[in-house]
């Protein structure tokens, strides 16, 4: 009987062998492109920020405000924190899924 429950915990870790793997790289190539695209934004929603600032004076404040909003969402701290924590979750079912197939 144990072997052949040693033999299905061998099946059963080559099955989700791919699956890991795929999470892994997955994980790896976005973490690298939020990387790059929140130093972009930033740069960019700094640049928005000073154009909402100026549009506040030249213009009616709500245009100020609506440029203001747009900026906090592609900074660093709006959609790429979103971003971040939806591939902190997917790193967390990536490590779920190792821990309870490579662990027992």
């Amino acid at each position: 009987m144990s072997i052949l429950l040693f033999m299905l915990r061998i099946i059963l870790k080559i099955l989700f062998l791919p699956i890991i793997l795929l999470l892994a790289l997955f994980v790896w190539i976005c973490s690298g492109l939020l990387y790059c695209t929140a130093f972009i934004l930033g740069f960019i929603s700094s640049v928005i920020t000073l154009f909402a600032i100026i549009t506040m004076f030249i213009y009616p404040v709500h245009n100020g405000i609506i440029l203001l909003v747009f900026a906090f969402l592609i900074s660093p701290v709006g959609l790429p924190m979103i971003a971040a924590w939806l591939l902190g979750k997917i790193q967390g079912l990536r490590y779920f899924i190792q821990d309870k197939i490579y662990d027992f």
